[in-house]
C-alpha cells in the first residue's frame, strides 16, 4: 500500500468511525447475538410444550449453540478492529458474555430436559415464554441506542421485569414441588427448575451490563 493511498485509507476508516457506521456494525452484532439466543429460548419452548421432541431439540440446540459462537467471535474481531466503539469496550465485552451464557443455560435446560426425561415440561413453559419476551425487550433496547438513547433505559427495566417474572414462576413452582410428596420426578423437574432460573439470571446480567454502558457514555 503506498503512502498516499494508505493516508486514504485511514481517513476513510475515521471518518467511518466519525459517521457512526462502524458503531452501528458493532451495535447490530450485539443484535445478532440476541437473535440467536432468542431462537434458543424459542426452541426450549417449543420442546417443554411438546411442539417438537426432545431429542430432536437437543440436536437442533447445538446448531443454534454454534450459530451462537460465530456470532460472539465475529463481534469480538470486530472489537479488535474498530478503533473507537459506541459504548464503553469492557461493558460490550461483558454484555456479549452476559448473552453467550443465557445461551449457555438453555443448552443445557434441552439437553438435561432429554437426559432427566421427567413425565412432563409444561412446568417451563410460562418461564421460557418471558425469557423470549425479555430477549425482545433486550433487542429493543439495543435498537434505541443511536436513534433514542433516553429510552433505552426503559426497554431495558422491562427486560428486567421479564428475569424477575422468570424468577417468581421458578419459586412458585417450587413451593408447590416442596408441598407434595418427594417423587424422583420432583427431584429433576427441581433441577431443571435451577436452569430456567439461571437463564433469567444470565438474561439480567445482559440487561445490567447494557444499562451500565449507557449510563457512561452520558457522562
Amino acid at each position: 500500500m503506498s503512502g498516499g493511498t494508505g493516508r486514504r485509507w485511514r481517513f476513510g476508516r475515521a471518518w467511518d468511525e466519525l459517521r457512526g457506521r462502524s458503531g452501528r456494525r458493532v451495535v447490530d452484532l450485539v443484535r445478532g447475538q440476541v437473535a440467536v439466543a432468542r431462537a434458543g429460548a424459542v426452541l426450549a419452548c417449543s420442546a417443554a410444550s411438546g411442539a417438537i421432541e426432545r431429542p430432536a431439540a437437543r440436536t437442533r440446540m447445538t446448531e443454534i449453540e454454534h450459530e451462537g459462537d460465530e456470532a460472539r467471535a465475529e463481534l469480538v474481531r470486530a472489537l479488535r478492529r474498530i478503533l473507537a466503539t459506541p459504548l464503553d469496550r469492557e461493558d460490550l465485552f461483558r454484555l456479549s458474555r452476559s448473552i453467550d451464557d443465557v445461551l449457555d443455560h438453555l443448552r443445557d435446560f434441552v439437553r438435561e430436559a432429554d437426559l432427566f426425561g421427567p413425565a412432563g415440561l409444561d412446568f417451563a413453559v410460562e418461564p421460557l415464554r418471558a425469557v423470549v419476551d425479555g430477549l425482545d425487550e433486550l433487542e429493543e433496547a439495543l435498537l434505541k441506542v443511536f436513534d433514542d438513547p433516553g429510552s433505552v433505559t426503559v426497554a431495558v427495566l422491562a427486560t428486567r421485569k421479564c428475569c424477575s417474572r422468570v424468577r417468581q414462576l421458578h419459586q412458585a413452582r417450587l413451593t408447590e414441588l416442596f408441598a407434595g410428596s418427594l417423587r424422583m420426578d420432583t427431584l429433576r423437574e427441581r433441577e431443571l427448575l435451577g436452569r430456567l432460573d439461571a437463564v433469567g439470571r444470565r438474561l439480567g446480567e445482559s440487561a445490567d451490563a447494557l444499562a451500565d454502558a449507557m449510563l457512561k457514555r452520558s457522562h
